[in-house]
């Protein structure tokens, strides 16, 4: 009851004496004359929205609904009695029988004022409570039929008395806390006599909900009802007393923040005496460092008004270290600080072929770049995206480049980044706010012109803290990165000058939008002979710098390298032949550390005793000596690999089995195969009946590994060819390519993995599309000169090139039931 929102004392009460000579209180006889009062048992309905009316209580409400004013003045010309129920949800605007609460109150109107704003205001008074019965109309107003509900009044005891002189003496409590509450209030409770009538007026000016106040009304027990009246002045009286403790101590904590800063003061005055460092000073200090760093005058207008604001500030607020933190970021960004290219190409070249052997195509890239830089002196930077297999150097190629360059080198990994926010910033409003991974790392390399490898751009996540590769757009825009926001900065940032170095494993995880922005330089994977000199001059020093051992410790011939890479890996990089030497290497340690005797010139059968029984074995590629078995070239994320696909026929009614886990591609693949042959069956000399008499069955080996991808089209092909002509597929070939159902023989990539997978097979003969042979020549002729390439644009070709003429050894014999014949009328 912090305030009695119903009943406008300083309006109301003036009005009823002034204007109807009746006060709102009343005696005991005026109750029960009121109670002996007999309810109408036709009522007009008028719904409350948003307070309840008790018994003996007058309340002021304002009419809006067309349908309630319409009540109102059809009532005040006749008998002015109407029946006053409170709506069950405030939030109806027509509310109709079923929307209002089944007790109400009989109420007379006492006053129809029309106040100035045009709104109507009707006094009314509540006599007895009544009981809704049924709804007798519902136009133009609500008019029901009810029955009076009767009252028990308890036997006043003494307890009974008690609990009203509780009641009475707690709402005079809450009115003396209360200072919204006039004092005429205090008065009115203090001169009722009426114990229910008391417990009514609390009830109608209580601080309650409309549902509680409701209940209220519904309870036919004079002493229930005033237990709920206590028990809800309790807790109002409760939260006031916890308010003014509240306003008790944000007024001492105020007292406590005006002391504080004259203390600051005086602290401020004292270390300006004892020489420390004192606000004031720290400001001087970063507007001198300010006035030192070579920016744009935009830049310098922005730390300058940012500084001012600082100056405004008091230290001892929360945001004054965030104003520190963010000024002196500004500060620490090289803004216009570039190191100096090395634009000797010479050195250049020398140092890439140094640390990376091979990769011939990315280093020609890197000479071109520089050399271009040489002769305009400044160029957009590009942006190169190093896409291959893990292993093959792409990340370390970076620090190559900026050694090449002498420029600053900074590497950021993107794996598993899902927040914008790590590429972009934070706004600096916000707790723990910092720049983005980006101008962090511009910050920390100390030059605005690094070579910055993006590590893993292809293993960028999204989610609902926003997509990093779309932030990445602006990033690496060699026409927008000049601009670059960063939501922490507030300013522009210039990355054009920036060397972006992008690695990924595969492109088809990388945002359409992100990879046209690149220019994309495959680094495929290395033949044996590049990965034994790799071993030769990386490798093999790394790991005996790495544990302790000298050059005469240990001596690895190339002979036992070649054994190790083809028995031990299985990779288009070097990574597992890293640690493949490793364990070599860490067995000669142990020999060392613990005094016993070894041969320093490691054999094979030393390392089998090391590494163990061989991993891989390249023999059981060779066998081709069934019909329907051909070998496949296919490449997979660590590189190529080679694989069967098998065929066999049974006697049927030609259905077409698949296995092997195949993916939708490959069975599209198998189908556009079988169909060609069927289209072309005169031509391969296939007997037509066979497709009907004889099922067939494809199967790819290891069922357990999931096989999908565009590159084994002209391999099933043949395959299906050899088993429905029985004839044998040339031995050591392999073939690649995919298939139209023209006839046409499509061209594939990954083809240096493949022709790499195919040499560790042991396979002589390749064939392939005649598209791909641009692929073939750029691999050095040294590492292919025992291979014979045969290219090819259609699926005839294919056959003709892959089966011999002869029938492989135990072929099947094919029979064919006859046809009955047809009798022609």
């Amino acid at each position: 009851m912090s305030k009695f929102d119903n009943f406008d004392f300083n309006h109301a009460l003036p009005l009823i004496n002034e204007d109807t000579e009746f006060f709102p209180l009343m005696s005991q006889e005026d109750e029960e004359e009121m109670n002996n009062e007999q309810t109408p048992e036709i009522l007009s309905i008028l719904p409350l929205r948003n307070t309840v009316l008790f018994p003996g209580v007058v309340i002021p409400i304002t009419v809006g609904r067309d349908k309630s004013i319409k009540l109102i003045k059809d009532a005040y010309k006749g008998k002015k009695i109407i029946g006053v129920v409170a709506q069950k949800d405030v939030s109806i605007e027509d509310p109709t029988f079923s929307d209002l609460n089944t007790v109400g109150t009989v109420a007379v109107i006492v006053k129809m004022l029309q106040m100035p704003d045009g709104n109507t205001t009707v006094i009314i008074q509540g006599k007895n409570r009544f009981q809704l019965v049924d709804e007798v109309q519902s136009e133009p107003y609500l008019k029901a039929s009810v029955q009076k509900f009767e009252e028990i009044r308890p036997k006043v005891d003494k307890e009974f008395k008690a609990m009203v002189a509780s009641v009475k003496e707690l709402a005079m409590q809450i009115i003396q806390f209360s200072p919204n509450i006039p004092s005429e209030a205090a008065i009115a409770i203090k001169n009722i006599e009426s114990i229910p009538f008391l417990i009514n007026f609390i009830s109608s000016n209580m601080n309650a909900a409309v549902a509680d106040k409701q209940l209220m009304l519904e309870v036919a027990n004079l002493r229930d009802r005033a237990t709920m009246v206590l028990e809800h002045l309790s807790t109002e009286l409760q939260m006031l007393e916890l308010k003014n403790q509240i306003q008790s101590r944000v007024k001492v904590d105020l007292d406590k923040q005006q002391r504080d800063y004259f203390l600051n003061q005086q602290l401020k005055t004292i270390q300006e005496e004892l020489g420390g460092n004192s606000p004031d000073m720290e400001i001087e200090d970063l507007r001198l460092k300010g006035k030192k760093k070579q920016w744009s005058k935009e830049t310098a207008t922005h730390f300058n008004k940012e500084l001012d604001k600082l100056m405004r500030m008091n230290p001892a607020a929360a945001d004054y270290s965030l104003q520190i933190n963010y000024l002196e970021v500004l500060l620490d960004l090289p803004w216009s600080h570039f190191t100096k290219d090395n634009f000797d190409l010479k050195r250049a070249e020398k140092i890439l072929d140094k640390d990376h052997y091979g990769l011939d195509k990315v280093k020609k890239r890197i000479i071109e770049y520089l050399a271009v830089l040489k002769l305009k002196h400044n160029m957009k930077a590009p942006i190169l995206c190093l896409v291959g297999p893990p292993g093959v150097g792409k990340t370390s190629l970076g620090k190559s480049i900026a050694k090449a360059l002498g420029r600053k080198y900074v590497r950021m990994a993107l794996g598993g980044i899902r927040d914008e926010a790590e590429i972009r910033g934070h706004r600096k409003t916000y707790i723990g706010a910092m720049p983005g991974r980006i101008i962090q790392s511009i910050k920390k390399a100390g030059s605005s012109n690094p070579v910055f490898v993006l590590d893993e751009i292809d293993k960028v996540g999204n989610d609902f803290r926003g997509d990093p590769s779309s932030a990445l757009l602006e990033v690496l825009d060699p026409e927008q990165n000049n601009a670059f926001a960063d939501h922490f900065l507030e300013l522009d940032y210039d990355l054009s000058n920036v060397m972006f170095i992008a690695t990924a494993n595969s492109l088809s995880s990388i945002q359409p939008a992100l990879l046209d922005r690149m220019e994309i330089i495959e680094v495929n994977g290395y033949t044996i002979e590049e990965k034994i000199e790799i071993s030769k001059k990386h490798l093999i020093p790394k790991q005996r710098e790495q544990h302790g051992l000298k050059t005469k410790d240990i001596n690895l011939k190339a002979t036992v390298v070649e054994k190790i890479i083809e028995d031990y890996t299985r990779e288009s990089g070097v990574r597992g032949l890293e640690k493949a030497i490793g364990s070599v290497v860490r067995g000669a340690a142990t020999k060392i550390a613990m005094e016993e005797t070894y041969n320093p010139t490691f054999s094979y059968e030393d390392i089998k005793k090391t590494l163990g029984p061989a991993y891989y074995d390249k023999d059981i590629y060779e066998n081709n000596e069934v019909a329907g078995v051909v070998t496949g070239l296919a490449w997979t994320q660590v590189g190529g690999d080679i694989l069967f696909i098998e065929s066999s026929l049974s006697p049927g009614k030609g259905k077409m089995t698949l296995t092997g886990n195949l993916g939708d591609v490959m069975k599209e693949s198998a189908v556009i195969a079988m169909a060609f042959i069927r289209a072309h069956a005169d031509d391969l000399g296939i007997d037509h009946r066979v497709f009907d008499q004889w099922d067939l069955h494809i199967h790819v080996p290891a069922g357990a590994t999931p096989k999908d991808g565009p590159s084994a089209g002209i391999t099933m092909l043949t395959a299906l060819t050899s088993v429905f002509t029985q004839r044998q597929v040339k031995n050591h070939l392999a073939m690649t390519g995919e298939i139209t159902l023209r006839g046409k023989v499509l061209p594939v990539g990954g083809i240096k993995e493949k022709i790499l997978a195919a040499k560790r097979a042991n396979i002589k003969d390749v064939i392939l599309s005649k598209s791909n042979e641009k692929d073939i020549l750029e691999i050095k002729a040294d590492y292919i000169k025992d291979m014979n390439f045969h290219y090819v644009t259609d699926m005839l070709s294919v056959v003709k090139l892959a089966l011999l003429d002869k029938k492989v050894k135990n072929a099947l014999n094919i029979v064919y039931k006859e046809e009955p014949a047809k009798q022609i009328a």
